[in-house]
């Protein structure tokens, strides 16, 4: 019997045209990829702690070439490989790359040391299954590093829509995409066969004159509601006005300028391999807790 269909949250065709329109207008623009470059750099950080070097990387599904150019400077990496979700989005740099869909990824088993994604995976419709694919990818021992969008990103904006909504239509659709809970990535990643996983947050707060500001970069990047149960509908103005009042009466700062707050969930993980440390069976201990504490005083 063939596997469930994973339920449809998100609708990547409109994440993906929405992501070449804001590439296509906002070429140039830091506001489009202020984030991106944040992740790209950390990247480049993270990997350079690991001391062993790299002869095949795969980019998989970032929005951006950012991830690509900073492993392929980043004197690790023999080769980079981008799958890039557009065309558009493919970028140009020392590394080869194609257009793929991270939910299908057209790479073989085994042929990668170092798998990475920035900034993807938190708008898939199956993140265990991305994950077991990118696994696959890896070679035995080989090594995982993403970043998403999750904790409590855009926590301001979406209890200010929520609330301006109820207020005034008596109920609220969803506007800000479900992101994923902290403690949870460390269980998915072993669900999907990876080992050693750890996990860790950087929270960044963006200050803005106002929410419509905020908006503003959120088209910038291509990172508006693309929720499949979305209201279709735009929302009225009267809505728009009561969320930025009720924004800036809860999330200003002294000076009137109000926050945004996006969390980068990091995910670092193995391909399974005999070398690595090995949990200890269940009642393989030589000794009590008990004595255990005692010897220590």
């Amino acid at each position: 019997m063939p596997p469930p269909t994973p339920p449809q949250i998100f609708d990547r065709d409109l994440i993906n045209r929405r992501l070449d329109r804001a590439l296509a207008r906002g070429a140039g623009d830091a506001r489009a990829d202020f984030l991106l470059a944040r992740a790209a750099q950390d990247l480049g950080e993270r990997v350079s702690l690991v001391k062993r070097r790299f002869v095949a990387a795969g980019d998989f599904g970032s929005p951006g070439p950012h991830g690509a150019v900073q492993l392929a400077a980043g004197g690790q990496v023999d080769w980079v490989v981008r799958i890039a979700p557009t065309r558009t989005s493919l970028g140009t740099g020392a590394f080869l790359a194609v257009v793929g869909d991270l939910e299908r990824l057209p790479v073989a088993d085994g042929r990668l040391d170092l798998a990475v994604s920035l900034l993807a995976l938190q708008s898939v419709n199956d993140l265990p299954g991305a994950l077991v694919q990118m696994r696959r990818a890896l070679k035995p021992d080989g090594l995982l590093i993403a970043a998403l969008i999750g904790g409590e990103t855009l926590t301001e904006l979406r209890q200010s829509l929520t609330i301006a909504e109820s207020e005034l239509l008596g109920g609220a659709s969803p506007r800000v995409a479900p992101f994923v809970d902290v403690r949870a990535l460390g269980g998915l990643a072993q669900r999907a066969g990876l080992a050693l996983p750890v996990v860790d947050l950087d929270r960044a707060i963006v200050r803005y004159s106002d929410m419509f500001a905020l908006v503003a970069d959120l088209r910038a990047m291509g990172a508006t509601n693309a929720l499949e149960a979305r209201a279709r509908k735009p929302l009225r103005r009267e809505v728009l006005a009561r969320a930025a009042a009720l924004y800036a009466e809860r999330f200003a700062d002294p000076d009137g300028r109000v926050r945004a707050t996006f969390d980068l969930v990091w995910l670092a993980a193995w391909a399974p391999h005999e070398s690595q440390p090995k949990p200890l069976e269940p009642g393989s201990a030589t000794m009590r807790l008990a004595d255990a504490l005692k010897s220590r005083r």
